[in-house]
């Protein structure tokens, strides 16, 4: 059995674009990946805000599904410019996962479905 969490904000991705940005399937809860991309304010230019605005799409996430960034086991994380903008990265990051640390995959690519978007986050939580 599965149980979807979309947030109110976040209502047009299962409707439009039919996914849900949680899926709980036993003690597991599978985020779906999050771009700074936010309905109600433009796209950040900056690296640093942007690697900011994806951590707080993966918050209100994971605040649907009644978790908090302790409760991740992995994430998976895909850079446009990975080399260039990983050190911003990891320091943004550690802003919001903390010890102990999830298993984490940094991949690079070469785009999004946004345009300007430098980062994909994808998680895995334990719900415990």
């Amino acid at each position: 059995m599965k149980t979807v969490h979309v947030p109110e904000k976040y209502k047009h991705y299962y409707t439009d674009h039919h996914f849900s940005a949680a899926v709980e399937a036993g003690v597991l809860v599978f985020l779906a990946g999050c771009t700074a991309s936010h309905p109600d304010r433009p796209f950040a230019e900056e690296p640093e805000a942007q690697f900011h605005d994806a951590f707080l799409k993966l918050k209100a996430y994971l605040e649907e599904a009644g978790l908090t960034f302790d409760d991740i086991v992995e994430i998976t994380t895909f850079h446009v410019d990975l080399r260039k903008h990983i050190d911003l990265f990891s320091a943004v990051k550690d802003q919001y996962i903390g010890e102990p640390y999830p298993a984490w995959t940094a991949v690079g690519v070469t785009e999004f479905i946004p345009p300007k978007a430098l980062v994909e986050i994808r998680a895995v939580a334990c719900r415990t």
